[in-house]
């Protein structure tokens, strides 16, 4: 059976790449691992949070996010979809890496959310560190305006 890494942000993007996920789970008899990526907030200033805010931020980013994956497993498996869900806690890229190596992931379908080049220059493309390092292939669902 095929394995079908899906990160996701719970962004409205998400129903779209979970849709494209399924529909490449249906044509290789997949499985669908959804994983989220929770970071830590940037701290900018001198003035910033104190590490034990940090934490606590994590904590209920973390809390919230395993929420939405059960939730969302639950929908697909409804749909006869065999999911599983993971959760990490480090920079996106690496995180979404680490996880295709530790299930063995087949393909990746990921997101892209349409910034500008500017944006990718200054703040960096989660999709464009993937594909130039991931070894397997990456689909990327292109941004819908709905």
């Amino acid at each position: 059976m095929k394995t079908i890494l899906t990160p996701i942000d719970f962004s409205p993007a998400t129903k779209h790449v979970v849709d494209a996920a399924l529909e490449l789970a249906a044509a290789v008899k997949g499985e669908i691992v959804l994983l989220h990526v929770v970071q830590a907030p940037m701290i900018t200033s001198d003035y910033g949070l104190a590490m034990e805010n940090v934490q606590e931020i994590l904590a209920v980013s973390e809390q919230a996010a395993t929420q939405q994956l059960e939730h969302l497993k639950a929908k697909l498996a409804a749909r006869g979809v065999t999911v599983h869900t993971a959760q990490t806690s480090a920079p996106a890229v690496t995180g979404i890496l680490e996880q295709a190596k530790e299930t063995g992931a087949d393909y990746i379908v990921m997101g892209s959310h349409g910034h500008t080049a500017l944006y990718d220059l200054l703040v960096g493309s989660t999709t464009h560190g993937v594909l130039k390092k991931a070894h397997c292939p990456v689909l990327i669902v292109p941004r819908r305006k709905d």
